[in-house]
């Protein structure tokens, strides 16, 4: 299966969305561009796309709303994150960004690994 790209408005658009914060980083993921706090990926674009890791019940809430279930690869759910309905670049979602930025920053912080050595 082909992973979709986003375009590079759709990366422009993402970018100005993501709270300028010392700790926030943007990373490219699979092709595609995240947002991490403390190694942390809290939101990020695949193809067209916004998601976001937010808990269960706002999950949810979001589903009702016509949110789905991230799947990167069809008939595997990424758990934790969520598909935002609806056009996010022309209604940006700045709150849901802010509280996933929340809920990932409560995380405990992820740490640099190291690369396996190349063929020993």
């Amino acid at each position: 299966m082909k992973m979709p790209k986003p375009s590079e408005d759709a990366k422009a658009a993402f970018a100005k969305l993501v709270p300028d914060e010392p700790a926030v980083t943007l990373r490219p993921m699979f092709g595609q561009l995240s947002a991490f706090v403390n190694g942390n990926m809290f939101c990020g674009i695949y193809g067209e796309e916004l998601m976001l890791r937010l808990p269960a019940d706002e999950i949810e809430a979001l589903k009702k709303q016509g949110g789905r279930d991230f799947e990167p690869v069809a008939g595997h759910k990424m758990g934790g994150y969520v598909v935002v309905p609806g056009n996010w670049r022309a209604k940006p979602p700045s709150a849901l960004i802010k509280r996933a930025l929340e809920v990932a920053r409560k995380m405990p912080a992820k740490t640099a690994k190291k690369k396996a050595a190349a063929n020993r």
